[in-house]
């Protein structure tokens, strides 16, 4: 008995060296709508959540944030919530190609963290996590480590809560098909200041 089919849900937060509008993050802003983008064309994608207040996807319910932002001085922090088909896909999708060359030039956007930047959680099919439990399962994942209800890739389990190996040749041949798909994307980033 398999049981329900489920999608892969993806949190993440962090804290930028500045504010938003400061040229210390600008690299970061404008690389932003062509993540977004590389993730829509991307194989495995599901969906995203969006920003109140922002064009775009419908935000998945009131945007909250970990408690990692206490004392930080900022009321939020750049995170994203979004569901994948599976693991390998997501795995691919952000290892690779776009969001990867952005993944380059973190460090210098954001804070070093003492919390773990992103955790993945499995959803029943058809259901979309909200951004409280996003935080919920980040703030979990860093007080009690990896567990079925909270993990990262180096710590996988699967839908049933047994753990996951990663298949990295299905993610290898994802990434080609996403770097054909997002070619003209790359090369803008590409030629994006950092």
């Amino acid at each position: 008995m398999s049981g329900p089919a489920h999608h892969i849900a993806l949190y993440n937060f962090g804290l930028h060296v500045a504010d938003h509008d400061d040229p210390a993050v600008a690299g970061f802003v404008r690389r932003e709508p062509f993540n977004f983008e590389a993730a829509r064309r991307a194989e495995g994608f599901v969906g995203r959540s969006g920003y109140d207040g922002e064009s775009g996807p419908e935000s998945w319910g009131e945007q909250v944030f970990p408690r990692f932002l206490n004392g930080s001085g900022r009321d939020s922090g750049p995170s994203s919530l979004s569901l994948w088909r599976d693991i390998e896909s997501l795995m691919a999708f952000s290892y690779s190609g776009v969001h990867a060359e952005a993944l380059k030039n973190a460090r210098q956007w954001n804070v070093v963290q003492t919390w773990p930047p992103l955790v993945l959680f499995w959803v029943e099919e058809g259901r979309r996590p909200d951004w409280a439990e996003g935080v919920a399962r980040l703030e979990a994942l860093a007080d009690r480590g990896a567990s079925a209800d909270a993990f990262t890739f180096k710590q996988s389990f699967d839908p049933h809560g047994a753990p996951y190996r990663i298949d990295r040749e299905r993610v290898k041949q994802i990434a080609v098909e996403n770097r054909a798909g997002q070619h003209d994307l790359l090369e803008i980033v590409k030629t994006l200041p950092a």
